[in-house]
């Protein structure tokens, strides 16, 4: 029985099929959701418990939108919030919260744009204390 998921949504349209693949994984009501959202660190001068804008997001539009991603899911929620390195920032959480599943999406990046823009969802794979949904883009 899956009693802790993290499911680490980044802003994107892949985001959609994160929910909906937790929303098909009939979850029991005991189950606890944690969704989490980490705004990547550019500016290191900024203090990370500021509100910042994100890639046209700011810190209220991302809690807003986890917060009506909340209220679709049966059972307890958490948001979370952070700041810095995805992959890592997805790796502590899953370890504070011992979580039993991480739920994350792919981009479906291939060749040179895998190799520069890197991977979050390899490196979560890779390096997380759990198992891992990945979810792929719709086709």
């Amino acid at each position: 029985m899956l009693k802790t998921i993290l499911a680490a949504l980044d802003g994107s349209e892949i985001q959609e099929r994160v929910i909906q693949s937790l929303e098909e994984l009939q979850l029991q009501p005991t189950t606890k959701i944690v969704l989490a959202h980490v705004v990547l660190a550019i500016d290191r001068e900024v203090a990370s418990d500021r509100p910042q804008a994100v890639e046209g997001l700011s810190y209220l539009q991302i809690e807003k939108q986890l917060q009506s991603y909340q209220a679709k899911l049966p059972g307890e929620s958490i948001i979370e919030i952070v700041t810095g390195d995805p992959a890592e920032e997805i790796i502590r959480l899953a370890n504070i919260y011992q979580a039993d599943l991480i739920a994350i999406g792919s981009r479906g990046l291939t060749g040179v744009k895998r190799i520069i823009q890197g991977s979050v969802s390899s490196q979560v794979v890779e390096n997380a204390p759990c198992s891992v949904l990945v979810v792929k883009p719709a086709k």
